[in-house]
Protein backbone atom coordinates (compact mmCIF):
# COMPACT_ATOMS: atom_id res chain seq x y z
CA UNK A 1 0.00 0.00 0.00
CA UNK A 2 2.22 3.19 -1.10
CA UNK A 3 -0.68 5.55 -2.21
CA UNK A 4 -0.86 8.87 -0.85
CA UNK A 5 -4.64 8.96 -0.57
CA UNK A 6 -5.83 5.13 1.17
CA UNK A 7 -9.54 4.54 0.97
CA UNK A 8 -10.40 1.51 3.36
CA UNK A 9 -13.92 -0.24 2.69
CA UNK A 10 -15.52 -3.00 4.34
CA UNK A 11 -18.89 -4.27 5.92
CA UNK A 12 -20.08 -2.89 9.26
CA UNK A 13 -18.31 -5.25 12.19
CA UNK A 14 -14.79 -6.12 9.66
CA UNK A 15 -12.52 -3.72 11.67
CA UNK A 16 -12.56 -1.13 8.85
CA UNK A 17 -12.62 1.33 11.12
CA UNK A 18 -10.11 0.07 13.16
CA UNK A 19 -7.22 -0.56 10.36
CA UNK A 20 -8.36 3.03 9.74
CA UNK A 21 -6.68 4.16 12.90
CA UNK A 22 -4.53 1.81 12.78
CA UNK A 23 -3.05 3.01 9.73
CA UNK A 24 -2.73 6.64 10.00
CA UNK A 25 -0.86 6.14 13.24
CA UNK A 26 1.74 3.73 11.62
CA UNK A 27 2.15 6.28 8.55
CA UNK A 28 2.58 9.33 11.19
CA UNK A 29 5.33 7.51 13.22
CA UNK A 30 7.04 6.97 10.00
CA UNK A 31 7.40 10.79 9.43
CA UNK A 32 4.78 11.20 7.39
CA UNK A 33 2.29 13.93 7.31
CA UNK A 34 -1.18 12.07 8.04
CA UNK A 35 -4.37 13.13 7.86
CA UNK A 36 -7.37 10.51 8.27
CA UNK A 37 -10.59 11.66 6.76
CA UNK A 38 -14.06 9.86 8.74
CA UNK A 39 -16.65 9.80 5.80
CA UNK A 40 -18.67 6.80 7.73
CA UNK A 41 -21.76 8.53 8.30
CA UNK A 42 -24.16 6.27 8.20
CA UNK A 43 -22.73 4.05 11.14
CA UNK A 44 -23.54 5.26 14.56
CA UNK A 45 -20.73 2.83 16.24
CA UNK A 46 -17.12 2.87 16.41
CA UNK A 47 -16.38 6.08 13.95
CA UNK A 48 -12.71 6.95 13.57
CA UNK A 49 -14.11 10.76 14.73
CA UNK A 50 -14.79 9.37 18.30
CA UNK A 51 -11.14 9.27 19.02
CA UNK A 52 -9.44 12.55 17.90
CA UNK A 53 -7.80 13.74 20.71
CA UNK A 54 -6.04 10.25 20.61
CA UNK A 55 -5.71 11.11 17.16
CA UNK A 56 -4.34 14.27 17.38
CA UNK A 57 -2.08 13.34 19.78
CA UNK A 58 -0.60 10.65 17.43
CA UNK A 59 0.21 13.31 14.55
CA UNK A 60 -3.19 12.29 12.77
CA UNK A 61 -5.28 15.27 11.60
CA UNK A 62 -8.73 14.26 11.97
CA UNK A 63 -11.63 15.23 9.52
CA UNK A 64 -15.24 14.44 9.53
CA UNK A 65 -18.37 16.09 9.51
CA UNK A 66 -19.42 19.53 10.11
CA UNK A 67 -20.28 18.05 14.11
CA UNK A 68 -17.33 16.46 14.27
CA UNK A 69 -17.42 14.15 17.75
CA UNK A 70 -21.04 14.91 18.17
CA UNK A 71 -22.48 11.40 18.53
CA UNK A 72 -26.37 12.22 18.27
CA UNK A 73 -25.55 14.43 15.07
CA UNK A 74 -24.78 11.76 12.25
CA UNK A 75 -26.01 14.20 9.45
CA UNK A 76 -24.78 14.00 5.68
CA UNK A 77 -22.70 17.04 5.54
CA UNK A 78 -19.26 16.51 5.12
CA UNK A 79 -16.80 19.44 5.87
CA UNK A 80 -15.48 20.85 3.19
CA UNK A 81 -11.63 21.43 4.75
CA UNK A 82 -11.78 17.08 3.78
CA UNK A 83 -10.08 18.94 0.61
CA UNK A 84 -7.47 20.78 1.93
CA UNK A 85 -5.32 17.10 2.61
CA UNK A 86 -6.70 15.95 -0.58
CA UNK A 87 -5.04 18.93 -2.92
CA UNK A 88 -2.26 18.67 -0.63
CA UNK A 89 0.64 16.25 -2.33
CA UNK A 90 2.62 16.33 0.52
CA UNK A 91 -0.24 14.77 2.97
CA UNK A 92 -0.74 11.30 3.43
CA UNK A 93 -4.81 10.45 3.89
CA UNK A 94 -6.53 7.89 5.05
CA UNK A 95 -10.72 7.52 4.31
CA UNK A 96 -12.52 5.88 6.31
CA UNK A 97 -15.29 4.96 4.08
CA UNK A 98 -19.06 3.65 4.71
CA UNK A 99 -19.69 0.08 5.59
CA UNK A 100 -22.19 -0.86 2.18
CA UNK A 101 -22.78 0.73 -1.08
CA UNK A 102 -25.08 3.06 0.51
CA UNK A 103 -22.79 4.54 3.12
CA UNK A 104 -19.79 4.36 0.43
CA UNK A 105 -21.99 6.56 -1.99
CA UNK A 106 -20.55 9.61 0.17
CA UNK A 107 -17.49 8.98 -1.78
CA UNK A 108 -18.57 10.24 -4.95
CA UNK A 109 -18.61 14.00 -3.66
CA UNK A 110 -14.44 13.33 -3.75
CA UNK A 111 -14.57 11.10 -6.70
CA UNK A 112 -12.47 12.75 -8.45
CA UNK A 113 -9.69 12.96 -5.81
CA UNK A 114 -10.14 8.98 -5.67
CA UNK A 115 -9.67 8.00 -9.46
CA UNK A 116 -5.72 8.97 -10.28
CA UNK A 117 -2.71 6.92 -9.54
CA UNK A 118 -2.20 8.42 -6.05
CA UNK A 119 -5.24 6.92 -4.80
CA UNK A 120 -6.26 3.25 -4.13
CA UNK A 121 -9.48 1.60 -2.87
CA UNK A 122 -8.90 -1.35 -0.10
CA UNK A 123 -11.59 -3.66 1.12
CA UNK A 124 -11.35 -4.67 4.50
CA UNK A 125 -12.69 -8.25 4.52
CA UNK A 126 -14.12 -10.56 8.15
CA UNK A 127 -14.14 -14.21 7.28
CA UNK A 128 -16.11 -14.10 10.70
CA UNK A 129 -18.35 -11.73 9.62
CA UNK A 130 -21.78 -13.44 8.36
CA UNK A 131 -21.97 -11.29 5.29
CA UNK A 132 -18.24 -12.03 4.26
CA UNK A 133 -18.28 -15.44 5.82
CA UNK A 134 -17.53 -17.04 1.79
CA UNK A 135 -15.96 -16.44 -1.29
CA UNK A 136 -19.60 -15.17 -2.87
CA UNK A 137 -20.82 -12.77 -0.20
CA UNK A 138 -17.29 -10.94 -0.04
CA UNK A 139 -16.92 -10.78 -3.97
CA UNK A 140 -20.87 -9.50 -3.89
CA UNK A 141 -19.82 -7.24 -1.28
CA UNK A 142 -17.09 -5.67 -3.25
CA UNK A 143 -18.26 -5.40 -5.92
CA UNK A 144 -21.15 -3.47 -4.51
CA UNK A 145 -18.95 -0.73 -3.33
CA UNK A 146 -17.39 -0.87 -6.59
CA UNK A 147 -20.35 -0.26 -8.52
CA UNK A 148 -21.49 2.18 -6.69
CA UNK A 149 -18.79 4.37 -6.55
CA UNK A 150 -17.04 3.62 -9.83
CA UNK A 151 -13.41 3.41 -7.92
CA UNK A 152 -11.88 -0.43 -8.60
CA UNK A 153 -10.24 -2.21 -6.49
CA UNK A 154 -6.75 -1.86 -5.60
CA UNK A 155 -6.39 -4.44 -2.83
CA UNK A 156 -7.59 -6.44 0.05
CA UNK A 157 -7.06 -6.46 3.62
CA UNK A 158 -7.71 -9.85 5.75
CA UNK A 159 -8.49 -9.13 9.17
CA UNK A 160 -10.62 -11.85 10.29
CA UNK A 161 -11.19 -11.98 14.32
CA UNK A 162 -12.92 -12.60 17.12
CA UNK A 163 -12.13 -9.68 19.40
CA UNK A 164 -10.32 -11.30 22.33
CA UNK A 165 -10.90 -14.91 21.39
CA UNK A 166 -9.35 -14.52 18.06
CA UNK A 167 -6.89 -17.54 17.60
CA UNK A 168 -4.01 -17.91 15.05
CA UNK A 169 -6.34 -20.26 13.12
CA UNK A 170 -9.29 -17.99 12.55
CA UNK A 171 -6.70 -15.57 11.11
CA UNK A 172 -5.46 -18.06 8.88
CA UNK A 173 -8.51 -19.35 7.95
CA UNK A 174 -9.61 -15.37 6.83
CA UNK A 175 -6.34 -14.95 5.05
CA UNK A 176 -7.25 -18.12 2.82
CA UNK A 177 -10.37 -16.45 1.82
CA UNK A 178 -8.69 -13.44 1.14
CA UNK A 179 -6.39 -15.12 -1.39
CA UNK A 180 -9.38 -16.79 -3.09
CA UNK A 181 -10.64 -13.12 -4.06
CA UNK A 182 -7.14 -12.17 -4.58
CA UNK A 183 -6.44 -14.92 -7.49
CA UNK A 184 -10.26 -14.19 -8.70
CA UNK A 185 -9.99 -10.41 -9.15
CA UNK A 186 -6.12 -10.32 -10.03
CA UNK A 187 -5.46 -7.89 -6.85
CA UNK A 188 -3.13 -8.58 -3.94
CA UNK A 189 -3.87 -9.22 -0.38
CA UNK A 190 -2.06 -6.46 1.40
CA UNK A 191 -2.15 -7.15 4.59
CA UNK A 192 -3.21 -9.57 7.34
CA UNK A 193 -4.63 -8.06 10.66
CA UNK A 194 -3.76 -9.21 14.16
CA UNK A 195 -3.04 -8.97 17.62
CA UNK A 196 0.65 -8.34 18.33
CA UNK A 197 0.35 -11.25 20.28
CA UNK A 198 -1.26 -13.42 17.37
CA UNK A 199 1.30 -12.19 14.68
CA UNK A 200 4.49 -13.84 17.15
CA UNK A 201 2.72 -17.22 16.60
CA UNK A 202 1.63 -16.78 13.00
CA UNK A 203 4.78 -15.83 12.11
CA UNK A 204 6.23 -19.41 13.59
CA UNK A 205 3.99 -21.06 11.17
CA UNK A 206 5.99 -23.31 8.61
CA UNK A 207 3.44 -22.73 5.62
CA UNK A 208 3.60 -18.88 6.30
CA UNK A 209 6.68 -18.35 6.78
CA UNK A 210 7.56 -20.08 2.75
CA UNK A 211 4.36 -17.41 1.63
CA UNK A 212 5.79 -14.71 0.02
CA UNK A 213 3.42 -12.81 -0.33
CA UNK A 214 1.78 -13.10 3.53
CA UNK A 215 2.02 -9.78 5.21
CA UNK A 216 1.17 -9.37 8.75
CA UNK A 217 -0.18 -6.00 10.05
CA UNK A 218 0.21 -5.75 13.97
CA UNK A 219 -2.84 -4.07 15.34
CA UNK A 220 -3.92 -2.25 18.73
CA UNK A 221 -7.93 -2.34 19.67
CA UNK A 222 -7.72 1.61 19.73
CA UNK A 223 -11.47 1.54 19.03
CA UNK A 224 -12.43 -0.91 21.62
CA UNK A 225 -14.78 0.23 24.20
CA UNK A 226 -14.30 -0.33 28.05
CA UNK A 227 -17.31 -2.20 28.16
CA UNK A 228 -16.61 -4.90 26.05
CA UNK A 229 -13.94 -5.87 28.57
CA UNK A 230 -16.65 -6.47 31.32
Amino acid sequence: MDKRITIVCGHYGSGKTEFSVNYAIKLAREGKRTALADLDIANPYFRSRERQQFLEENGVALYSNVYHADISADMPAITAEIRGPLEDGGCHVVVDSGGDDTGARVLNQFRKYFLGPEAGLYCVVNANRPETADFEGALAHIRSICGETGIPLAGLISNTHMLRETRAEDVIKGYGLCRELSSFLEIPVEYCCASREICDKISTLKNIKEDKEFRLFPMELYMRPAWLDR
